[in-house]
């Protein structure tokens, strides 16, 4: 048996039911399809409200976006779970929070009724509802991410403004990001990522999802083990090229109509 076939990483879905906007869940089968074309076991592990579990099980934990009554069910049991998941960040964990779920890793998150949601502080950022009167941030998104494009669909009502020294997910290209204003999508503390990209955002942006097993195998077996054999993406790459013709498409066409 190969070095590689020894390798296993774990995946842990924090609240799949709860928590699955837009099909993010298809994040975590993202990863476990392109570890078994590697020949690494993955193991994907839902974790309930309620459910004792630790960080440090997991190689990767993701957590996906939902309506502000879904946040409301499982704040607190986020908030309990919060120092554990920012020693595992502080450890080099591996992290993607999707929409409502980075809102909630942020400091907190206020809903459209003005009830403050507190977060586990993980990213030093903090979101807030405009009101139900305040059209959503909705369409497709384009950011530019450490020289690469990274592709999805965004549908938020929640403002995120990330403070002085907290660094973005990346810049945006066309889209709202986080608050429609600054040009910034998303947020990034060590190995963790936020971002508000539905699509799911893994399977049509498979660098991205490489970038995130890299880091865990890394971080389990050592550097040598964060070198990726290719895969064939012709089919991702293809979603990713439509998804990017498409977001880009309607953003020259909004400000064709704005000039006109």
């Amino acid at each position: 048996m190969s070095h590689v076939d020894a390798q296993s990483l774990h995946v842990a879905v924090l609240y799949p039911d709860l928590l699955n906007l837009y099909g993010d869940r298809g994040n975590a089968r993202a990863l476990e399809r392109r570890c078994e074309a590697r020949g690494i076991e993955a193991t994907v592990t839902g974790v309930d409200i309620g459910d004792e579990w630790s960080p440090e099980d997991a190689d990767i934990v993701l957590v996906g976006g939902g309506q502000d009554r879904e946040q409301r069910r499982v704040q607190a049991d986020l908030e309990r779970r919060g120092d554990d998941l920012r020693q595992y960040v502080d450890d080099d964990g591996v992290v993607l929070a999707v929409c409502g779920g980075f809102q909630l890793f942020g400091h907190h998150y206020r809903g459209w009724d003005g009830e403050v949601m507190p977060g586990i502080g993980l990213f030093d950022a903090v979101a807030a509802h405009p009101g139900p009167k305040i059209a959503r941030c909705v369409g497709n998104v384009v950011v530019l991410w450490e020289g690469e494009t990274v592709v999805g669909f965004e549908n938020h009502g929640g403002r995120t403004y990330l403070n002085d020294n907290q660094a973005p997910f990346g810049d945006v290209v066309t889209g709202f990001g986080n608050n429609g204003g600054d040009g910034l999508e998303g947020a990034r503390v060590k190995n963790a990522f936020g971002t508000y990209l539905h699509g799911a955002v893994l399977p049509k942006n498979p660098h991205l999802a490489d970038r995130l097993l890299a880091l865990a195998l890394e971080r389990r077996y050592g550097p040598d083990s964060a070198d990726l054999a290719p895969l064939d993406d012709s089919a991702a790459r293809k979603a990713h090229a439509e998804a990017l013709h498409a977001a880009l498409s309607t953003s020259e066409s909004a400000l064709g109509r704005r000039f006109a």
